[in-house]
């Protein structure tokens, strides 16, 4: 799961200096993907915080209802039943509000943890474009060369072939 030991903010990706070397990624790319990285943290993060004031908010009405219910119980003894009857209630609407909060958490994550997996094979495949363009380059490359060693070729060739008498 997650290590609670390691903390990493939006800011802290997008202050990350990956260094330079020689054939390394794009810069340009590096950084944009780091921005989308600290983007998507600060909305996951802002939906996290949006998700904790709900269950701050339920949990705050939970000890409203405790507190009514306990005053009911003071004041109306003949009601004991109905103060039972409405604290099971409010325990299991709280339970069904934390089940529903969890759910929302976890569908948050998943997609979180999707987004990452694309993200992970556009990477993927963005390296194996660069891999091939190299690959395309260096055979260009060769070629060029095996040209230019062959054009240059005549040059070098016995005065004999020079004057046209060679056979062709």
């Amino acid at each position: 799961m997650i290590d609670e030991s390691f903390h990493l903010t939006p800011l802290d990706v997008r202050r990350y200096d990956f260094g330079r070397a020689f054939r390394g990624y794009d810069p340009a790319r590096v950084d944009q993907f780091r921005d989308q990285v600290a983007e998507e943290m600060e909305r996951l993060a802002r939906i996290n915080q949006d998700l904790d004031a709900k269950a701050r908010s339920f949990h705050e009405q939970l000890r409203s209802f405790r507190e009514r219910d306990k005053a009911l119980n003071d004041a109306l003894v003949s009601a004991q039943q109905l103060r039972a009857e409405m604290r099971e209630q409010a325990e299991r609407e709280a339970q069904l509000i934390v089940r529903e909060a969890q759910q929302d958490a976890d569908k948050v994550l998943e997609a979180g943890r999707a987004e990452l997996k694309k993200l992970e094979g556009e990477i993927e495949a963005l390296a194996r474009s660069q891999r091939a363009f190299i690959a395309q380059m260096r055979g260009l490359i060769a070629r060029q060369m095996s040209e230019i060693d062959a054009a240059d070729a005549p040059a070098h060739a016995p005065a004999s072939r020079k004057t046209g008498t060679a056979q062709e």
